[in-house]
């Protein structure tokens, strides 16, 4: 495609989501989801998208029927279209009270694990995955006051990434795109005694090779590196969806990591470590994970 019709398609396609993010901004925290909750849900199925999540699905959870398999994408889909409407507010949807952790939208029954993650002095790595709404994790940090970095994928539309890029800086402290220098970033904010989060449960081609759901793939080894590397604390922090409503934040850890021989975290049973946790994460809230991503290639 040639460079000035490159930039006229990403510009139209920019004002779009603009416009529309302007439009979920006008319909509130509470109608902007629940308008794009009802659009992926009548939506989403007609997609192509909808045969790799099916595909997935039956996958991982052979054992049960086609009802079940189809209840469970719908749910997904009612959570992806939530998911896109909350992104404007979160700010607004991020109310939780360390001092009343069990009130609000926003709850956790970690307030122990989080304020040692606070006070040991220490830098430390939190994985995450792709369930309910995934970037309420990455504000749980600056809520308690930890000195934190994330790392994140930057969207191919400029317009659109600057634009998300914005939202997130005002509330999710560092900000680490993945990128070809995105290590050196992370241990120079990890040397500085920050805590780094990231999301661990897709596909990467250049990973380890673990089983997720009984099925071979390739999985991001990053997390596993950088605790043997630094041997600092390694957490699991994942958010539910309530079905009243509002979000629970659950911590895992600190994690006692496989190690070889020499004592170093041992890499490739480390990252299957991480995966197993993020699987039984999965397995108790099916509805609530992202099953559109190709996981296994």
């Amino acid at each position: 495609m040639k460079r000035w019709l490159l930039r006229l398609f990403d510009g139209i396609v920019g004002g779009i989501v603009l416009a529309l993010f302007a439009l979920m901004r006008r319909l509130g925290p509470e109608r902007a989801p629940a308008m794009c909750a009802a659009v992926a849900r009548t939506i989403g199925p007609w997609l192509p998208v909808h045969r790799v999540g099916l595909a997935n699905i039956r996958a991982a959870f052979p054992e049960r029927d086609h009802a079940w398999h189809a209840a469970m994408l719908k749910a997904e889909w009612d959570n992806l279209g939530r998911v896109a409407g909350e992104y404007v507010h979160l700010d607004k949807l991020f109310d939780f009270d360390p001092a009343n952790p069990r009130q609000g939208r926003i709850q956790s029954d970690d307030v122990g694990l989080f304020i040692d993650l606070l006070t040991d002095g220490k830098p430390a790595l939190c994985f995450s995955a792709h369930l309910a709404n995934w970037e309420l994790a990455a504000l749980a940090p600056p809520a308690y006051g930890m000195d934190s970095a994330v790392v994140y994928r930057m969207p191919n539309n400029p317009i659109v990434a600057r634009e998300i890029q914005r939202i997130r800086a005002a509330s999710m402290g560092q900000l680490i795109r993945s990128r070809n220098q995105a290590p050196i970033e992370i241990a120079a904010a990890l040397s500085a005694g920050k805590h780094v989060g990231m999301l661990t449960d897709q596909h990467f081609s250049r990973g380890v090779d673990i089983t997720f759901f009984g099925r071979r793939c390739k999985a991001n080894p990053a997390i596993a590196r950088l605790a043997r590397h630094f041997d600092c604390p390694v957490v699991g922090v994942r958010v539910i969806r309530r079905a009243e409503g509002g979000f629970t934040i659950q911590g895992a850890g600190p994690l006692t990591l496989p190690r070889d021989a020499a004592g170093k975290v041992d890499v490739k049973a480390a990252t299957q470590m991480i995966n197993g946790i993020v699987e039984g994460w999965v397995r108790e809230y099916p509805g609530q994970w992202l099953w559109f991503h190709r996981r296994w290639r």
